[in-house]
């Protein structure tokens, strides 16, 4: 089976005024990052506010993706929980909508142990057919998964074929990854892409940020790819500004959301609590990076 790679989004969920989804704008995004050129997208993760949605607004939402990709891309779904069971069950209802691959979270609630963690994505592998990422993302879930685990993981969880690392500092745990599974898992860089480059020198195959720098981050994978590296690092650097703004921890939504927005992808900047909104000067602030880039 031929691995996937490159750009995969964290498609934004958008709202309307009064914290509904909005169905429209949701497949515009979609669209819109299609267009876009990525090789992928998935959902319900961090920067979907994956977090704030309800399990039948999810139920209701990935058909509704999933057959708006019609197959052009792959699409994985962010399937993570605190119990083991409701994992399981959210894993096989996502294959069964037709899913190309899972994301998914530790378990976070109770801190797992290695065997826990192990059982945890064992589970799962047992339950589906389709490729499962781990993501490995310390700062939400304060719990780490170690290289060495992900090793064991990938040769002993069947379907267990991708993570996404976003444990800092990302660029030196992808080199730990690399050494320690070699090519039995697919390395994906997340936390925005902000050490892109650097991640894919040290072996990874793609980065999963989030929606709203898609034209950037396409170009700047096809520069790699294709060996003009300058290029693909003038682009990217000339970005970092933006990159580090949507870092702030809580605001980083929104200020994707105010780019998508000003770019006519989406109607509305809500976000629902308790995720942040951009006050008025750092709207201001955003607009003066934009800005800049665009000069």
């Amino acid at each position: 089976m031929k691995n996937y790679e490159g750009i995969f989004p964290i498609a934004l969920t958008p709202f309307d005024e009064h914290y509904d989804v909005d169905e429209a704008s949701q497949l515009s995004l979609i669209n819109y990052l299609i267009d876009c050129g990525v090789q992928g997208i998935a959902i319900f993760g961090n920067a979907s506010e994956g977090y704030t949605l309800g399990e039948a607004e999810k139920a209701r939402l990935m058909p509704l993706i999933i057959k708006e990709v019609r197959r052009r891309i792959p699409v994985f779904v962010s399937t993570g929980h605190t119990g083991t069971h409701v994992a399981v069950q959210l894993s096989k209802a996502a294959e069964a909508a037709g899913a190309d691959g899972l994301m998914i979270l530790p378990p976070y609630f109770l801190k797992p142990s290695a065997e826990d963690l192990f059982g945890y994505y064992n589970a799962i592998s047992d339950a589906v057919s389709i490729p499962i990422m781990i993501q490995d993302a310390p700062l939400l879930t304060a719990v780490n998964i170690g290289a060495a685990q992900m090793a064991r993981m990938a040769k002993e969880c069947a379907n267990v074929r991708y993570t996404k690392v976003e444990a800092p500092p990302t660029a030196a745990k992808v080199t730990e990854v690399k050494q320690a599974c070699g090519d039995s898992l697919v390395i994906f860089g997340g936390l925005n892409g902000h050490f892109f480059l650097e991640e894919l020198q040290r072996g990874a195959r793609g980065t999963m940020p989030g929606s709203d720098m898609m034209p950037m981050f396409v170009e700047v994978w096809r520069d790699y790819e294709a060996g003009r590296l300058a290029e693909a690092r003038a682009k990217f650097n000339r970005h970092l500004p933006l990159i580090r703004f949507e870092l702030q921890s809580g605001l980083g939504v929104s200020a994707m959301k105010h780019n998508l927005k000003a770019a006519g992808v989406i109607k509305q900047t809500t976000v629902r609590p308790p995720t942040r909104s951009l006050d008025g000067i750092a709207v201001e602030e955003l607009q003066q990076i934009v800005n800049d880039i665009q000069a």
